[in-house]
């Protein structure tokens, strides 16, 4: 038994087409099946819609950890993503802090697409929303789906490249809590927190913002990832060990809307473990626990 927990490929970061993903739940869970997963975490953007049915779609031994991606700000308008898992859906403070960054979305898409049209280039709301699955939360993926439509890009890559990354002119932030309120809000919730790619959200790394997060109730660092380099991920890991906190990787797959394959980095099945440990409403399921 203790072998077969030691071989468990785990990935603790993806994405749905409730979010900005291009599978739905079913097809997530079935994709992470067919290529030898045991265990993946469904962690969309701001918003736990996909739950239901990924929970539906688990087949055999597959294990499924719920979650959400949660959009955040910092007091110098630096996006950051924190990963809640394994928290109680029903803790009505995170939820509302989700829906008021998913509300947000519209007005801050509108305007995006008036910065755009300023400069010329010719895209609708409705366009955008066209590419919006049902019960999606809106988002920056959706506006380069509509622009690879109409063939102003050719794919999401190209569009975040040139237009709408976080340096961008047409880029606009939305409603959305700080990093330290989000950890918070995922641990009151019986929940276990994981800073994202932080080398995207903060060049030159130092240990005493995460040694701050830590002293409010993070959970991990997501160490290996494809945005990190290889001194990025040592650094990152020195890190981790030093604060004690766990270290886990990821693929943060989106289907066809990034490169990232499902599986393409691992959360070793010790630190798993001890992640799963600290959360207080184990949000796990699995065939028999649906």
């Amino acid at each position: 038994m203790l072998l077969l927990v030691a071989l468990m490929k785990i990935d603790l970061h993806t994405h749905s087409n409730k979010s900005d993903g291009t599978m739905s739940p079913t097809e997530l869970v079935q994709h992470a099946i067919i290529n030898g997963l045991d265990l993946i975490a469904l962690t969309d953007h701001d918003t736990i819609a996909g739950w239901s049915e990924a929970t539906g779609a688990i087949r055999g031994d597959f294990q499924l950890a719920l979650g959400a991606e949660i959009s955040c700000l910092t007091d110098e308008h630096k996006s950051v993503h924190i990963l809640g898992l394994l928290f109680d859906s029903q803790y009505l403070p995170l939820q509302e802090a989700m829906a008021a960054s998913r509300d947000d979305r519209v007005p801050r898409m509108k305007r995006m697409i008036e910065l755009m049209a300023a400069d010329g280039i010719a895209i609708t709301f409705q366009e955008v929303m066209a590419e919006l699955p049902d019960g999606a939360t809106l988002g920056r993926p959706h506006l380069a789906d509509a622009l690879v439509a109409k063939g102003l890009v050719r794919n999401r890559d190209q569009a975040f490249a040139e237009l709408l990354n976080n340096d961008s002119k047409y880029y606009v932030s939305h409603v959305s809590p700080k990093p330290i309120e989000a950890i918070q809000l995922i641990k009151a919730a019986g929940g276990v927190s994981v800073i994202a790619h932080p080398g995207a959200s903060f060049p030159g790394l130092n240990m005493e913002l995460f040694a701050e997060y830590k002293r409010n109730g993070l959970s991990a660092i997501e160490v290996a990832h494809r945005d990190h380099s290889p001194a990025e991920r040592e650094l990152l890991s020195n890190f981790a060990s030093e604060l004690d906190l766990v270290q886990t990787g990821s693929s943060d797959f989106h289907g066809s809307g990034k490169l990232n394959l499902i599986g393409e980095n691992l959360t070793a099945p010790d630190q798993w473990e001890r992640l799963e440990s600290m959360a207080q409403t184990r949000e796990v399921r699995s065939a028999n626990n649906r």
